[in-house]
């Protein structure tokens, strides 16, 4: 199976388009098409745009919708510093003001709920509504979360060991370049509830990125920058602005977890759903979002 451009990719999707914006002194891609109120998705790790491409159909009949390759990301460039969720928000931020938007709805998967939520605290003005999916923002409970898996749940129990790995510098580039594949096929087979909802194109997507050492040690520094992400976390105030929870099946902390951030949200939950909810039920998040954010 041979590597698909954004280009070929984007010819799946009619009516998206590519384009290349610089902001905030980077530059990021980012795929749009559409009319309407913007919505700007932003995808996780260890993904990239392409995590949104099941949604996008149907979120762009009633939005402009700006699926954004995030700081490091795909194939938005990959500087050596500024991966701070706050300078990410900035981000953004500037893109938003590049289209001239008074106001923007933002989804954020994974690592970019931590974006989304500094971006809403950060400039509540232009933040119309906010979709966190299956993933709360870092705070300093970070630093809670297990070293080993806990006692007891059996030898298939899955804890985020690779937040701890994902910390080391200059390692994991020399060990998973060229063979991501191993990492990447291990996370989505056990973080799905049906490992075929990401198919073997969608992983060769991911995989022929995260490849690459320069995109390993990009990724890796969004997780690096953990730290400073839980410093800028307690200077936010309360989102004052409506906000919606996507969790998979299980997922009981995405909501105890805004309740400590936002003023007014609701949480749903994707049944049958693992992580990668884009992916494994799109018709399901996409009418959960499409519902709130109307």
């Amino acid at each position: 199976m041979t590597i698909s451009t954004d280009e070929q990719l984007i010819s799946k999707l009619p009516g998206f388009t590519n384009k290349y914006i610089d902001v905030n002194g980077t530059t990021l891609h980012v795929v749009e098409g559409g009319q309407g109120m913007p919505l700007l998705l932003l995808p996780g790790w260890p993904q990239t745009w392409w995590a949104y491409h099941k949604l996008m159909p149907l979120l762009v009949k009633h939005f402009k919708v700006i699926a954004i390759d995030v700081r490091g990301m795909g194939s938005s460039t990959k500087p050596e510093n500024g991966y701070d969720k706050k300078n990410m928000a900035l981000d953004i931020y500037e893109l938003v003001k590049h289209y001239g938007f008074n106001q923007v709805c933002i989804a954020g998967h994974d690592i970019s709920t931590t974006i989304i939520h500094s971006f809403a605290a950060q400039f509540q003005q232009v933040t119309a509504k906010v979709v966190f999916l299956d993933t709360w923002p870092i705070d300093e409970d970070i630093y809670r979360l297990p070293m080993l898996p806990p006692p007891g749940n059996g030898a298939g129990s899955m804890y985020p060991w690779w937040l701890a790995f994902n910390q080391v510098k200059d390692l994991p580039e020399k060990l998973l370049e060229n063979r991501s594949h191993i990492l990447l096929d291990y996370l989505f087979d056990n973080l799905t509830a049906d490992r075929n909802s990401l198919t073997a194109e969608d992983r060769l997507v991911y995989t022929s990125v995260y490849d690459k050492a320069e995109s390993i040690r990009a990724a890796n520094q969004w997780y690096q920058a953990f730290p400073q992400d839980v410093i800028d976390s307690k200077n936010y105030g309360k989102l004052a602005v409506p906000v919606l929870g996507i969790a998979s099946e299980g997922n009981h902390m995405l909501d105890e977890a805004l309740g400590k951030i936002v003023d007014n949200h609701s949480c749903i939950s994707i049944a049958g759903s693992g992580h990668f909810i884009m992916e494994e039920k799109p018709v399901e998040t996409a009418e959960a979002m499409i519902k709130f954010l109307l």
